[in-house]
């Protein structure tokens, strides 16, 4: 499925015409960004280092990764639409950009790891789930959110 007709009305929006005339809008936006970047960086590193017994071992597990989750799910959505308006400024050339996609993709891999897979897992009391797999599942993550940043900082250069 070729989204071209996408990144093209995208690239023509209402939104597109205030980021790319209103420097102040599109920095501000940036602004929310990368803190909702930083926010759900620091959810997936502090939970998944809980997991792995490294931070906080005197709090336990459950409630590590309750709170941060909560948090997780707001830097996501303010990460979604903050990289849409941002998006909108230069969609075509996103359009064509081999590391655009690549950090598209595995943030939907992140996206269905952390809500089909993760989620639903630590749902349960942790000290029945086997370690191996809790470590599993946190290294799996990390993995993943590291490759989404990585590749979304290399857009830039690419």
């Amino acid at each position: 499925m070729d989204l071209l007709f996408l990144f093209e009305w995208l690239d023509t929006s209402f939104l597109a015409t205030m980021s790319k005339a209103y420097g102040g809008v599109f920095a501000v936006v940036q602004m929310f960004h990368l803190l909702s970047m930083s926010m759900l960086g620091g959810m997936v590193i502090l939970s998944d280092l809980r997991l792995l017994g490294v931070l906080m071992k005197d709090v336990p597990s459950e409630v590590v990764v309750e709170n941060t989750n909560k948090w997780f799910g707001v830097a996501l959505v303010v990460l979604i639409i903050s990289g849409i308006f941002m998006s909108s400024a230069v969609a075509l050339k996103l359009y064509y950009n081999e590391m655009y996609w690549a950090k598209m993709i595995t943030l939907l891999i992140g996206i269905v790891f952390f809500y089909a897979i993760r989620k639903p897992l630590l749902k349960h009391d942790h000290s029945t789930i086997n370690p191996w797999a809790l470590r599993s599942l946190a290294v799996s993550s990390l993995i993943i959110w590291f490759t989404v940043a990585a590749s979304g900082r290399w857009i830039g250069f690419s």
